[in-house]
């Protein structure tokens, strides 16, 4: 399910299995999907994406 966050004083979609984020939920459902699918990244979808996580913080 996409998870709904603010982020820098904006509200995004958040994608919650690779964690990109998106103005719109149908955008992020569509990447969620997509994820959890294929288990890899659309650029299609992924280049509508507004934010992008610190992968850096993840690999801790």
């Amino acid at each position: 399910m996409v998870k709904k966050s603010k982020i820098k004083r904006k509200t995004l979609f958040l994608c919650e299995e690779c964690g990109l984020g998106y103005v719109d939920r149908e955008t992020a459902q569509m990447c969620e999907d997509w994820c959890r699918k294929t288990a890899t990244c659309s650029l299609e979808i992924t280049k509508k994406a507004v934010y992008k996580p610190n992968l850096s913080a993840l690999e801790s």
